[in-house]
């Protein structure tokens, strides 16, 4: 009696649901022939032929961060190589007019387009904020960049997608409804098998709070829901047709995650180190202050709590008399409130350990007083623990700086690495480290130094814009046969 109840129930319950497949799969196949018909009747260009459209999926364009200079570096590339290519830039910054976009790409960082460029001006970038979703964060801005995608689909249909800010969620959105050939520059893997591994091992981070950590139930439920995100992250990632990252250690992650070695290589973020080999290399000259600096923005992730503890402990142990002053300057950008009150945090800190007068804040400061900065400084500082590629540290090493990095992510594996067999800096993990790889630094010779800042200086010539160009062509031409 069970036995028939269960069929009775099962079998329309089977049928229903591949009647409900079968109408999913209808529906879809029909808006991808309504897309596909609105695509062919966009405009032709003036020798009657549709020019190739290449869409860039970034909604913020005109940050002025290294992702950009990525987007406006591999848009020139692009005019440069190909005729018949218009590009288009999906953006949500509705402040600015496409001009003042474009004009800020030069002015930030002497990007000159060839030919104009088209902008979709999105509506809906606020489902993509953080701050929209203080719970399953990344769930929230992975469905809410589907929703974005799809308003840029409809806006406009590409003939080539790239994702070039991270939004992985969109590359299925624009291969199977847009007929898209798709590819992605992944400067950061959404999830990675770090962040898995500290919910797992309960260690308490910047983005897994104290109380989740002190509860072994609340740690598994997490842990359950990023294993479920890191499925669906490596689901949706497979499907590019080109996957490009920016550094030895993102690609580790993207091909555990995604599974598309075939179709995966690493191609450097262009650096404009250029700028920075101006500044004339010479032995230091004897004076009465050593300076320390640090280049990056106030984000919690980049961790300058540990550098003004390290620098603390560095004057502490430092023999008075015996040697010059020594400043640190933390140079950076604050992008909003949360920013300013993290300065105001770091302040409180410096003044906790006594380090006030020696501790430099030099916020949102111009390129020339930046580039000034760093041509005095004897150390270069970065302290974020698996920072995915370090255009700072690479600009450091440029400018003529002894960099002291984070011993992990790209500053490991790509960038403070010997050159011809040569030291080109040193790598820390800890505040004793740190201060330890400071003092030594500063017992060298400045000849030493100097042969280690030139070393480091030949060694960064593999980021260069030109560097870039040739291997972003080289992956992407599949995307063009």
């Amino acid at each position: 009696a069970y036995f028939r109840l269960l069929c009775s129930l099962l079998l329309p319950a089977l049928f229903l649901s591949g009647i409900l497949c079968i109408c999913l799969v209808v529906l879809l196949w029909g808006v991808r022939l309504w897309i596909q018909r609105k695509k062919q009747l966009s405009s032709a260009g003036r020798d009657g032929k549709r020019p190739l459209l290449v869409g860039f999926f970034h909604p913020y364009c005109n940050a002025g961060g290294g992702g950009e200079r990525v987007l406006w570096c591999a848009i020139r590339t692009l005019q440069k190589k190909y005729r018949n290519v218009t590009c288009v830039v999906y953006t949500g910054d509705r402040d600015a007019t496409g001009e003042e976009i474009v004009e800020g790409a030069f002015r930030r960082f002497n990007i000159k387009l060839i030919h104009p460029v088209k902008f979709v001006f999105l509506e809906k970038r606020f489902l993509v904020e953080a701050s929209l979703y203080p719970h399953f964060t990344l769930l929230g801005q992975s469905l809410g960049s589907v929703f974005l995608g799809w308003e840029a689909l409809l806006k406009c249909v590409p003939d080539i997608y790239i994702d070039s800010m991270g939004y992985a969620f969109t590359i299925p959105l624009f291969k199977y409804l847009g007929g898209c050939r798709v590819g992605c520059y992944v400067h950061y893997p959404t999830i990675s098998t770090d962040m898995l591994s500290v919910v797992r091992n309960q260690d308490t981070r910047f983005n897994n709070a104290a109380f989740i950590t002190s509860s072994p139930l609340f740690s598994k439920f997490k842990l359950v829901y990023y294993y479920f995100f890191a499925f669906m992250y490596g689901l949706v990632g497979s499907c590019s047709d080109v996957v490009m990252v920016n550094s030895s250690w993102t690609l580790n992650h993207i091909l555990s995650l995604w599974r598309a070695g075939a179709c995966t290589s690493v191609v450097y973020p262009p650096c404009d180190v250029q700028t920075f080999l101006d500044i004339p290399l010479e032995v230091e000259k004897s004076t009465s202050e050593y300076s320390i600096v640090s280049v990056s923005q106030f984000r919690p992730e980049k961790d300058h709590a540990l550098q003004i503890r390290a620098f603390a402990k560095l004057l502490k142990e430092k023999r008075v008399g015996q040697e010059p002053s020594l400043k640190l300057i933390l140079i950076g950008g604050c992008r909003n409130q949360q920013d300013e009150e993290r300065v105001k945090n770091l302040k409180c800190l410096c003044e906790e350990l006594g380090v006030s007068d020696d501790v430099i804040f030099r916020i949102n400061i111009p390129f020339e007083e930046l580039k000034r900065h760093l041509a005095e400084a004897t150390i270069g500082l970065h302290t974020m623990w698996n920072e995915h590629f370090g255009i700072g540290v690479v600009e450091c090493m440029a400018a003529g700086t002894v960099i002291l990095a984070h011993n992990s992510g790209g500053p490991k594996l790509d960038i403070v690495v010997p050159h011809e067999g040569h030291v080109t800096g040193f790598l820390a993990e800890d505040e004793d480290s740190y201060a330890e790889t400071m003092a030594y630094i500063f017992s060298l010779s400045p000849e030493k130094r100097l042969a280690i800042r030139e070393n480091a200086r030949r060694s960064v010539h593999r980021f260069s814009d030109q560097h870039f160009e040739d291997t972003f062509l080289l992956s992407v031409e599949p995307l063009f046969k």
